[in-house]
């Protein structure tokens, strides 16, 4: 009873850290508009609506498109399972997923913007002018660079799941690829597009960095975008707590709609085997037409942007003090961030487990708070956050314990879903041994939750690690010329004109994310001991 006990405790600790950070962002904006309250109903505008509109219209197109795309190339790739360079194919596919928005927006940027490779390019394949992609045609462009490889994955783990054995049926059968589909992956696929969907729309809901280098002025803005403006330029409070207000409603109504939705793929496939499949020589072609466009729409950027960043002084670079300050600070601050993102996601899946055996039903008030970020972004917390700590002291000062306790938060969703359910399984197997042995507490930790536990607690902190690196939303309301962090300074040397600067910084950003990443994915290949 005592290690329940404390599970408790500490499920109760990582709920009051939630509450913490979401309570304080809430007290900010409620202070900004009772301090202003004409400002903050007359915020309610025509702009406002328009800013409302191309947030969910962006959304909506960056969805279709990216999900649209990752449907059939999620066939495709499931058609052919074993051709040669698929696992290749999958890790690459993974690179966008593990870049901070700014690095993949400025890959996007180093392609297709007006200094961009095809710039280069276009005149002498006698296009005229490149006119550069800023606007919603970027936004939708990088939308679908960051979230197609996502959306692919997530259908081809989808299809996965399809019962080897329904395939090995249709084989026998001699039925062809239109009959498979219908029969067996079109049902599979239909109970997994809504919940991919949901999800790529609120990532796209609350994208902000891509936007914000890539949307090209006000008529191309997003919430999030608009609530930075009004704050760090226009100093506008009560507009600020307008906006965040209907961030927060959109994403509500959104994330309400997907709990709805949610999907969770079965592990049917591992019972057999499925049998090789052969398609006809016309999907053969059109399916290695699409995986191969599909390759180059993601690796094109990439190398665009690696071949932008060789132009950098990284000796220069190296040797700037502010340069390693803000490396040290992202190091740091994203450590810290991952850690307590780590503590926090283990203390809400002990807590849940503990209150689910006992059929207790406010155990799902653990794993719903830990999903606090569909609901509050990232940029809604950092926002409330700002207008509180403006009230009484200059925000610079509490940059970091905001910074680290915001991105904690908003990385504990991640980690979350890392470590529950490996942990839940060992709980369900270990909890009447343990008992009838009399190990307890820190013993049953040592002996045996600890080892269990070690490569999917390393493999959530390294996911946590990378999201916090990359972070951009709070920093760019909290840094100063004292407070900086890499993903920070690259912002301000692109908005000094120092291009070459900022991708170098950028490729040494998203080296460190991709490092960070790659020991994630190892870890969670790995088997547990």
């Amino acid at each position: 009873m005592a290690r329940r006990d404390g599970s408790l405790t500490a499920g109760n600790a990582a709920l009051a850290l939630i509450g913490l950070v979401a309570g304080g962002a809430a007290a900010g904006l409620f202070l900004a508009g009772l301090a202003d309250p004409a400002g903050a109903i007359d915020a309610f505008d025509a702009r406002l609506a328009g800013v409302i509109g191309f947030t969910a219209l962006q959304a909506l197109l960056s969805t279709t498109l990216s999900v649209g795309l990752a449907a059939p190339l999620a066939l495709a790739l499931n058609r052919h399972a074993e051709f040669p360079g698929r696992a290749l194919l999958l890790r690459l596919f993974a690179l966008p997923m593990a870049l901070p928005a700014i690095v993949a927006a400025l890959a996007v940027l180093a392609l297709f913007g007006r200094a961009g490779l095809l710039a280069a390019i276009w005149p002498a394949m006698g296009g005229g002018e490149w006119p550069g992609v800023y606007g919603l045609p970027g936004i939708l462009i990088a939308h679908v660079f960051f979230n197609l490889p996502l959306a692919t994955r997530l259908l081809l783990a989808a299809l996965s799941s399809a019962p080897a054995n329904h395939y090995r049926l249709a084989a026998q059968l001699g039925m062809g690829e239109a009959s498979v589909f219908r029969f067996v992956e079109w049902p599979v696929l239909r109970a997994a597009l809504p919940g991919v969907a949901m999800l790529v729309l609120m990532l796209c809901l609350t994208s902000f960095t891509i936007v914000l280098l890539i949307g090209g002025g006000p008529a191309a803005t997003t919430l999030e975008v608009e609530i930075y403006q009004a704050l760090r330029f226009d100093f506008d409070p009560a507009r600020a707590g307008a906006l965040v207000l209907a961030q927060v409603a959109l994403t509500g109504l959104v994330a309400a709609f997907a709990g709805a939705r949610e999907y969770r793929a079965g592990n049917s496939a591992a019972m057999s085997r499925r049998p090789a499949r052969r398609p006809p020589a016309a999907f053969a072609i059109a399916d290695a037409g699409f995986i191969a466009a599909a390759a180059l729409f993601v690796i094109a950027p990439l190398a665009a942007m690696a071949a932008s960043g060789a132009h950098a002084d990284f000796g220069r670079l190296a040797g700037e003090a502010s340069v390693r300050r803000a490396l040290a600070t992202s190091l740091g601050l994203g450590a810290l961030a991952g850690l307590i993102a780590v503590a926090a996601a283990l203390a809400l899946a002990s807590a849940r487990k503990t209150l689910a055996d006992r059929a207790a039903p406010s155990a799902a008030v653990y794993g719903r708070a830990a999903m606090l970020i569909l609901v509050v972004p990232g940029a809604a917390l950092g926002a409330g956050w700002f207008l509180l700590v403006n009230r009484f002291a200059d925000p610079g000062q509490f940059a970091i314990p905001v910074v680290v306790a915001v991105n904690a938060v908003m990385a504990t969703p991640f980690a979350f879903n890392v470590l529950r359910p490996v942990h839940d399984s060992g709980r369900d197997r270990h909890d009447r041994l343990c008992a009838g042995l009399g190990i307890a507490g820190w013993n049953r930790y040592r002996l045996v939750d600890g080892p269990m536990l070690v490569r999917p607690l390393a493999s959530a902190f390294a996911f946590a690690f990378a999201l916090s690196l990359g972070d951009l939303g709070v920093i760019a309301l909290f840094g100063s010329d004292a407070i900086q962090t890499l993903p920070w300074l690259t912002l301000t040397r692109m908005g000094d004109y120092r291009v070459d600067d900022a991708a170098g910084l950028a490729l040494i950003l998203g080296f460190v994310a991709l490092a960070a990443m790659a020991l994630s994915d190892r870890l969670a290949r790995s088997e547990n001991p």
